[in-house]
């Protein structure tokens, strides 16, 4: 058998995260189809959230703590031929908001070896959306059928998703969390009441905000991430009368689907319970038990502003989603969906501002054609093409502060919105896209362009060149420029419109326009 006929060797992966409750290993090996075997788990408790929720920082004894987990995991993972490098280690919301996240994070390289990843929030949906989208599998069709909400309650932070028949409506991190909550509680020393009430008035101040992007008496797909909601399902099935012979449970091992006045029953019990009552009742650890009737309070209260009759509990976590993400890889099919639900959502974003989204669509489907022409010009990827995508998309998006002045009010819109997919590094430079697509080009005394590193800086002046020479041949919003093609004439960029329509108005805001494009590319734009 020749080298190129063998089965490639097999890859086991490690995947750590470190939260806000406590510190998870996962080992597993990937099959190079998007799927994945564990091997082994392990857990451990740790006080980082507490620490970083009442005081800011992680505490002396709880960085310790950590060390030895870390330490732990890393001989585990010897037995399995691994060593710090082949893990991919993420810490969630305690971290991200911790003041000393920066020399927690050296400390663990220099004395584990582990490389610890802070992800944002919005990292958290797309690993989320991974391994929703995994756990489902054949089913995945229901997210397209009707509106659906992914919800997961975490001990910092709940992250929700909105999906409008498959595709991202939008994408939120509240500051809503048990472990959060639970000191907010000890601290003030409120009763059992005020709590209640305390989490109604935030879930409804929520539930207010998604209600402007998605109705949401219009989902009728309610799905829950999260080891509370998995203890949920997993005994409201055990009460359940035994299913008929040769019928096998909703979702069988990859998901359980619960009856929304079950989960609601279960959820109010539970609520009822002292952290007590839940170890001796519910079986969990005291740690888990602390919290439980905080998380399963938070979900009830979604469902209710909900017209779902059932809830979805798929047995996945963010870190299922990490090992998806490293098997599946640069999978085409997959990179396409994850693109299209990038630019659903910002297209939503769009929509909440009221652009005008022909225009839009077109102003992008017209960047992208001309970034394909240049691929050798440009230099750039798949990734940049993408950013250029969403730029192109909200290039407007602040006509609905005020017209003029649109561009900045534009890029104060995109920086501080959040965009399924995109890291705050991609929205900063998507935001100085927008900035830039009309007026002044960059200068040394514009601080949000001379903040970005140089490689940034460069992408931002090629894409914004891009847009601005797009935006121009559709000056009207009229869409007359449609079927282009190019063609480079020695230092002249030639784009090409079939048809007979009078382009003179597309040609003067180009001769206006296209002065970054001919500094960027060398090239002069011309419509002929």
């Amino acid at each position: 058998m020749s080298d190129s006929d063998k089965a490639p060797a097999r890859r086991i992966l490690a995947v750590i995260e470190i939260g806000s409750t406590g510190i998870r290993l996962v080992i597993a090996e990937l099959d190079y189809q998007g799927g994945y075997k564990v091997l082994d788990r392990a857990g451990k408790q740790s006080r980082i959230g507490r620490d970083v929720f009442t005081t800011g920082m992680v505490g002396r004894e709880a960085v310790r703590e950590c060390m030895a987990v870390l330490s732990s995991f890393r001989e585990l993972m010897r037995g399995y031929g691994l060593s710090p490098k082949n893990a991919r280690v993420i810490a969630t919301s305690a971290l991200r908001e911790a003041q000393n996240r920066d020399t927690f994070v050296d400390r663990v390289a220099l004395q584990t070896g582990f490389k610890v990843e802070v992800i944002e929030d919005i990292e958290e949906n797309h690993l989320m959306y991974l391994g929703v989208q995994h756990a489902l599998q054949d089913e995945r069709k229901i997210l397209s059928r009707s509106n659906a909400l992914i919800l997961e309650v975490g001990g910092g932070s709940t992250e929700i998703m909105l999906l409008r028949r498959g595709r991202m409506a939008a994408a939120h991190s509240l500051r809503i969390g048990t472990v959060r909550i639970d000191e907010q509680v000890r601290g003030a020393g409120v009763s059992h009441a005020y709590l209640r009430q305390f989490l109604e008035d935030n879930v409804r101040t929520a539930c207010d905000h998604l209600d402007s992007e998605l109705p949401l008496d219009s989902i009728k797909t309610f799905i829950v991430i999260g080891a509370d909601a998995r203890l949920a399902a997993s005994r409201i099935a055990a009460a359940l009368p035994e299913a008929p012979a040769g019928q096998a449970p909703a979702g069988g091992d990859e998901y359980s689907v619960v009856d929304r006045s079950d989960f609601i029953a279960f959820a109010d019990e539970a609520a009822g319970l002292s952290p007590e009552e839940c170890v001796a009742k519910l079986r969990v650890p005291w740690a888990d038990a602390e919290g439980i009737g905080y998380s399963l309070t938070i979900e009830r209260l979604f469902l209710e502003r909900t017209g779902a009759d059932s809830v979805v509990v798929p047995n996945v976590s963010i870190r299922e989603g990490l090992l998806l993400s490293a098997s599946l890889g640069p999978v085409a099919g997959i990179e396409a969906e994850m693109r299209a639900q990038v630019v659903a959502s910002a297209a939503s974003l769009g929509r909440k501002f009221h652009y005008d989204e022909a225009h839009a669509r077109h102003v992008a489907d017209l960047s992208l054609a001309i970034y394909d022409a240049l691929v050798r010009e440009h230099g750039l990827g798949s990734r940049e093409r993408l950013l250029l995508e969403v730029g192109g998309l909200l290039h407007d998006v602040g006509t609905f502060i005020k017209t003029s002045g649109h561009h900045k009010h534009g890029e104060y819109i995109v920086a501080n919105s959040e965009i399924f997919g995109l890291s705050r590094a991609d929205l900063t430079i998507v935001a100085n896209v927008v900035r830039y697509h009309r007026k002044a080009p960059p200068a040394s005394t514009h601080v949000n362009f001379i903040a970005l590193p140089r490689e940034d800086r460069v992408v931002v002046m090629k894409l914004a060149a891009i847009v601005r020479v797009a935006d121009a041949l559709d000056r009207g919003h009229d869409q007359r420029v449609r079927d282009v093609a190019f063609e480079r004439r020695e230092e002249r960029f030639a784009i090409r419109a079939p048809g007979g329509a009078d382009l003179s108005l597309e040609r003067l805001s180009l001769a206006e326009k296209g002065d970054m494009f001919e500094d960027v590319f060398g090239l002069e734009p011309i419509l002929s």
